[in-house]
């Protein structure tokens, strides 16, 4: 268990590097899926287009969301988008730029599947084989046909062990005719898709340094401070469950020394540790009201000397006391005559 929980510290530690690898491995497994994919064209004049944008489109859609999915940093950024104006303000710029950093890494699946797809050719040669020049590809004399007819024939260009069209216009002529303009797309798309990667990565913050470095360094710190609150709050709960148990069976034994007349063993000695990480939060409605607090009004950033314990103007309309200029109050009779030992 100690292996597993130092990788997934690491893993905590490096979550940029590992959404990057995880991306990465996204795009190689969209083009082995489309490599396995069985395409198969309907050959039907009234569903080769929607099929064949359908298998371009869909699946880059699909991947896309998926890669907003595994990004842990999603509900990060609804909760801070979403969240109450409270004592902290919203910046969005770092919005943007923690959309816009997710956005990049879940592109890089969809990009490699329209890629592939297109230097591929099937579902262009089966979305747009009923749009070919029949008069500068074809047998011209073959114009007294219906329309309908010779689309139901250049339908079946992508099928050959059932296009009977080849008077008409050659099945290797259509689909050498297709898939050349679907490659040509593909190298376009890959073109586009590097040119603008490399403005992104490179020219963005020529012109924007001092908001690209104030974006990037508090959406770490929205990350990092989710991380700790988290982390605190499984360690409070931890020692808020063991002093509960703890104290069960310290009453328990109790019981069981009233009835059998049994000496209570001792409390555990690491009782005292587990209250101290309690931070003076040991009820349940007070652990609710600052869950709900922390979610409202987060505390402002503003490092200062803590005055008090409501310092951070959680709970309620809290205002700064200052001490006053008078002397102490007089000790109590009972403490003067305890201590003076009448």
């Amino acid at each position: 268990m100690d292996k597993f929980r130092m990788v997934f510290q690491f893993l905590q530690s490096n979550q940029e590097s590992f959404m990057s690898g995880i991306c990465g491995i996204m795009a190689l497994a969209s083009a082995q899926l489309y490599s396995a994919f069985d395409f198969n064209c309907p050959c039907l004049p009234r569903y080769n287009l929607a099929y064949g944008l359908g298998v371009l489109l869909v699946p880059p859609l699909i991947l896309f969301l998926l890669g907003f999915v595994l990004n842990n940093n999603v509900s990060m950024l609804a909760e801070e988008w979403r969240r109450p104006q409270g004592q902290r303000g919203k910046d969005a710029a770092v919005l943007r730029y923690m959309f816009c950093s997710m956005a990049q890494r879940a592109m890089i699946a969809p990009a490699v599947w329209v890629s592939v797809t297109l230097l591929d050719g099937k579902c262009i040669t089966c979305a747009f084989c009923t749009a070919l020049p029949v008069e500068v590809l074809g047998n011209a004399s073959h114009h007294d046909l219906p329309q309908g007819e010779v689309k139901r024939v250049l339908a079946r260009i992508p099928c050959k062990e059932i296009y009977d069209g080849q008077e008409l216009i050659a099945n290797e002529v259509a689909i050498r005719y297709l898939r050349c303009i679907s490659q040509a797309l593909g190298w376009c798309f890959v073109l586009l898709m590097t040119t603008l990667a490399f403005l992104v990565r490179s020219l963005r913050p020529c012109f924007t340094q001092a908001v690209f470095l104030k974006s990037r360094y508090w959406s770490h710190y929205i990350d990092i401070e989710r991380k700790l609150f988290d982390e605190t709050c499984a360690e409070h709960a931890k020692s808020f469950a063991k002093v509960c148990i703890q104290q069960f069976f310290q009453g328990m034994s109790k019981d069981l020394a009233a009835t059998h007349c049994h000496p209570p063993r001792k409390a555990p000695t690491d009782a005292g540790e587990a209250t101290e990480k309690l931070l003076g939060i040991t009820d349940w409605s007070t652990m609710n009201t600052a869950l709900k607090s922390w979610h409202r009004c987060k505390p402002p950033l503003h490092l200062h000397p803590a005055v008090s314990h409501s310092s951070n103007g959680w709970a309620g309309d809290w205002q700064p006391q200052t001490k006053p200029h008078t002397q102490p109050p007089a000790p109590r009779r009972e403490a003067v005559a305890y201590y003076s030992g009448v």
